[in-house]
């Protein structure tokens, strides 16, 4: 998915679960979004938390 769509899921996301997200950017330049507390990090780069009680 692209940068915009990864960011805009993310909100949507955030909104509904009521949880932080993670926008994230794989190796291959591909973004993805998902909570935060299932992000390993050892092979994706964290570009920003979306987290909705702030």
């Amino acid at each position: 998915m692209s940068r915009k769509d990864a960011h805009a899921f993310a909100a949507s996301l955030a909104a509904t679960l009521m949880v932080s997200i993670v926008v994230f950017q794989v190796g291959d330049g591909i973004f993805g979004a998902v909570p935060a507390d299932e992000i390993d990090g050892d092979e994706v780069q964290v570009l920003v938390e979306v987290d909705p009680w702030a």
